[in-house]
């Protein structure tokens, strides 16, 4: 094993176990019988871990593939309006079809994901601009704009305050029989790990990639395919963390390059560890009690997306 990959695996590890350790019930073996332990591991503890890790992993993989579709290494599902769309989508579904079903949420989420996908590459194609840090900004306010109308629809419907409780990132709800539906990321990263020769070659843009045979606009919508299906799993389980596809991809890539063959599984563990970190924090600031950790992730994630911003300007 490379030791990038070691020193990585080392630190879930470890980030794994104090996971596991922490929560409201101190979980000290010789204090419990067999089976209370047994309870808190696979009702509670374990869940919340493997969704940790799978929606960490998921996030910061649409965060790379999203930042090759536009060129532009400060786009992410929350700076392109993804993730905003897809509270909308599950907004939409929870009115229309008046079901908590997981599967409609899911559904819808995606396709307004899809679309504001879509829509954010389509803009940034079309206007050319000089300065890299507008592209993000401009996603902001696009997200921004999605934001109001979801607050506006969930007002009209009398849903604003529990459309804020659910849709920001908290894993204190995630335990068994609510979480199976993050497994759906594993195929996903699957055929994402499949197409990561192909998704390096859109970096270099459309007429040098299709020179060297790449199907560009089949690989584009691809990858907004599978990245909307990310994100949107993401936020019907665990709620909108943002900022992990920004922050994991451009550390990885500022140390490893641009290669996905090579850093995709870097990426995917980098984020996996900061969202398992961040949930960490999220339960021992206030223990024990609990901040939702996508204000956590929001606050960290904001400081080095910053930190990213001053050190591109210094380069310029």
């Amino acid at each position: 094993m490379k030791r990038p990959h070691l020193a990585l695996w080392t630190v879930f590890i470890l980030l794994g176990i104090a996971s596991i350790l922490i929560g409201a019930t101190d979980i000290i073996f010789f204090e419990h019988t067999q089976s209370n332990l047994w309870l808190i591991l696979l009702s509670s503890r374990l869940p919340r871990l493997i969704t940790l890790s799978l929606c960490g992993a998921g996030l910061a993989m649409s965060g790379v593939v999203l930042q090759h579709i536009t060129h532009n290494r400060f786009a992410e599902p929350s700076t392109t309006g993804g993730m905003d769309a897809a509270k909308l989508g599950i907004l939409v579904s929870l009115t229309m079809l008046q079901t908590e079903s997981m599967t409609f949420k899911i559904l819808f989420a995606i396709c307004f994901c899809l679309i504001a996908s879509f829509t954010f590459t389509i803009i940034s194609q079309r206007i050319i601009l000089n300065n890299t840090i507008l592209v993000p900004i401009i996603g902001l306010m696009f997200g921004s704009v999605l934001s109001s109308i979801a607050e506006f629809y969930a007002y009209h419907n009398n849903m604003l305050q529990d459309m804020q409780n659910w849709l920001i990132g908290d894993f204190s709800k995630v335990v068994k029989g609510r979480y199976e539906a993050i497994f759906l990321l594993l195929p996903i990263t699957i055929i994402m790990a499949f197409f990561t020769r192909h998704f390096t070659l859109l970096r270099l843009g459309k007429d040098l990639a299709s020179s060297l045979g790449l199907r560009y606009k089949t690989i584009t919508i691809l990858g907004l395919i599978l990245a909307s299906c990310m994100v949107s799993i993401s936020v019907v389980v665990a709620g909108s963390i943002p900022f992990v596809g920004l922050v994991i991809p451009n550390i990885i890539t500022l140390k490893y390059g641009d290669n996905l063959s090579a850093t995709l599984p870097l990426i995917a563990l980098g984020g996996a560890c900061f969202t398992i970190f961040c949930d960490i924090l999220s339960r021992l600031i206030i223990y024990p009690l609990e901040i939702p950790i996508g204000l956590i992730a929001g606050v960290t994630g904001g400081l080095i997306f910053i930190t990213l911003i001053l050190k591109w300007k210094k380069t310029c």
